[in-house]
């Protein structure tokens, strides 16, 4: 007993069909990216499993829901109310683990982790899927997406004026890093009533997961995982991770100090005026090489992590030294690809800057330091 009935549901549709169990393991570990639609779904399948053609995995299904069970069970996947639900003696649901690699014509020997997002709801009944179903679905619709980019790179610039020319008529020495955490902890309402904090570190654990289980797709594959699409909603809507967080830092520092030091400089501008210059100013820095990140732009950066490419370092970052036996033999190894990350370790040491979600949990950490 190995194959299922499958349903999959979007917010538009739905379709039935069965399947391998495998198949419905890649579905599983799929939802790590974020899938809003059957289609979307399917691109995520292909992480995990190669079809066997160009038709896809999903090709065959019917339209409509099947209740009937195959084989080895049903499972719903409802992607709209974020619920997975199955009666199956072949798969076991999980939120993290690894699924077995399928390269299209066979099983092979890798295996490939995963980790899905924290808001789906994983039940083992159909019975316990109707119950929510109606009510999850309703939730999820009645919030739309937010663009929370348009107000964290734009919204910026007219704070980041504002506050600094009522720090230079209130004679403040250096309000930089005041203004930057002010930024970060002013509830707002184009951001529905939350912080930019909380904005940034929303997502920021799930997708530094899938970024590591990239990585490791890449070591053990030997080639990286299929990106998310750009029309893709977890691409139009992306969270932030731990990259994407680390550059805005210094980037609104880098803004902030620019605006603060043409004032203290005296130079009489209006609001408008200094929104455009530092719109100019955040855009060269954004598009600009930088030789600590190996040439590549910010932008570029933070595009990487929106499409959950991991960043390959060189073999120029390895730190290989002749005169060491453990670097001699990791060398003649071959292990596979290095990559390479930003750790935040140069922010201010301070609650607003920190990627702890709560002041308790920061408290604690500096209290383990001590």
């Amino acid at each position: 007993m190995s194959e299922l009935r499958i349903n999959i549901l979007d917010a538009s549709r739905a379709i039935n069909g069965t399947l391998h169990g495998f198949l419905a393991d890649s579905i599983i570990a799929g939802l790590a990216a974020e899938p809003e639609t059957i289609e979307e779904l399917e691109d995520a399948m292909i992480r995990f499993t190669k079809p066997a053609n160009k038709k896809g995995h999903l090709a065959r299904f019917s339209s409509g829901v099947n209740e009937e069970p195959w084989d080895a069970g049903i499972i719903f996947v409802d992607l709209a109310a974020r619920v997975f639900a199955a009666e199956s003696s072949y798969s076991i649901l999980l939120p993290e683990g690894e699924v077995q690699y399928h390269n299209g014509r066979e099983l092979t020997e890798v295996w490939l982790p995963y980790r899905i997002p924290r808001d789906w709801l994983l039940l083992d009944s159909v019975a316990e899927y109707k119950a929510v179903v109606d009510q999850r679905r309703a939730e999820r619709a009645a919030v739309q997406p937010l663009d929370s980019r348009s107000v964290l790179y734009v919204a910026i610039l007219e704070f980041i004026a504002t506050e600094c020319r009522a720090a230079r008529k209130s004679n403040k020495e250096d309000p930089v890093a005041e203004i930057h955490a002010k930024w970060l902890m002013t509830p707002r309402d184009d951001l529905r009533g939350l912080p930019p904090r909380e904005i940034l570190l929303m997502k920021r654990e799930d997708i530094d997961y899938d970024m590591q289980w990239r990585e490791m797709h890449w070591s053990r594959l030997k080639e990286p995982a299929p990106c998310l699409k750009k029309e893709s909603h977890a691409y139009r809507f992306a969270g932030f991770g731990t990259h994407e967080i680390v550059i805005y830092y210094d980037l609104v520092r880098m803004l902030i100090e620019n605006c603060w030091e043409r004032m203290r400089e005296g130079q009489e501008i209006s609001i408008p005026g200094k929104i455009a210059r530092l719109e100019q100013v955040k855009t060269e820095w954004l598009d600009s090489p930088d030789p600590e990140h190996g040439g590549k732009s910010p932008s570029c950066l933070i595009e990487c992590e929106r499409i959950r490419l991991p960043w390959l370092s060189s073999e120029d970052d390895f730190p290989y030294d002749d005169d060491c036996p453990l670097c001699q033999d990791l060398a003649k190894e071959k292990f596979g690809p290095g990559f390479w990350h930003l750790d935040g370790c140069n922010m201010d040491d301070d609650f607003a800057f920190s990627f702890c979600r709560t002041r308790e949990e920061w408290e604690e950490e500096r209290d383990e330091l001590i």
